[in-house]
């Protein structure tokens, strides 16, 4: 990348978009293009502006902002999305990175570890805050149960096309569903295996049928 990474920065609660920008504006290699207050707004600005990240809370008042994580990454691929949010709940997580997050952070961060993270993101890596990677480690390594016992044969069937490498679109085709419908249970399926992405989902599916 030369130059500095362009950000955005979406969140409604003005007091503390204005401590964020005023983070990112102390380091002389990310520069600010442009906040807003709503999904929709955040939506427009990504499409306008194409920037490298897009700071954004999952509590939007318009628009869920898991929704607007995905169109965001479905229209501005090549952004970096960081999501900024008070949710410590599992499920939100996984659903963000389903979703197109790159990094999950939890609000009262410091302001050198956000822009660690933020500088981790635009070199390619991935960040969860300490205290919810802990706990999703703690539950990784806890003793197996069966990981794939929770999973609805629907869920099951999903999990085939991951493990094949199959996209939603093909496997929606398969299983006569619609994409969204398809969507939702792949999100079902990585928060029930407690994994990351569709290949460490596929790892799990491949290791249980070789080790049943």
């Amino acid at each position: 990348m030369t130059g500095p990474a362009r950000a955005i920065v979406a969140d409604d609660h003005e007091l503390f978009r204005r401590g964020v920008i005023a983070a990112l504006a102390s380091a002389d290699d990310i520069v600010v293009e442009a906040e807003c207050a709503t999904g929709r707004d955040a939506v427009r600005l990504a499409r306008q502006h194409l920037p490298d990240l897009v700071l954004v809370d999952l509590g939007l008042p318009d628009r869920d902002g898991l929704d607007v994580i995905s169109d965001i990454h479905a229209e501005c691929p090549f952004s970096r999305i960081v999501v900024l949010t008070v949710n410590e709940d599992e499920r939100a997580l996984f659903r963000a990175l389903e979703a197109g997050a790159s990094a999950y952070i939890l609000k009262g961060v410091a302001a050198d570890e956000l822009l660690r993270a933020i500088r981790g993101v635009i070199a390619g890596e991935s960040y969860v805050s300490p205290k919810l990677a802990a706990h999703l480690l703690q539950v990784m390594r806890s003793p197996a149960r069966g990981p794939l016992s929770e999973l609805s044969e629907r869920e099951r069937d999903v999990l085939a096309g991951l493990a094949a490498g199959e996209t939603n679109r093909e496997i929606a085709v398969r299983l006569h569903l619609s994409e969204k419908t398809v969507k939702y249970y792949v999100t079902n399926v990585l928060i029930k295996l407690q994994v990351r992405n569709r290949v460490e989902a596929a790892l799990i599916a491949d290791r249980a049928r070789r080790d049943p």
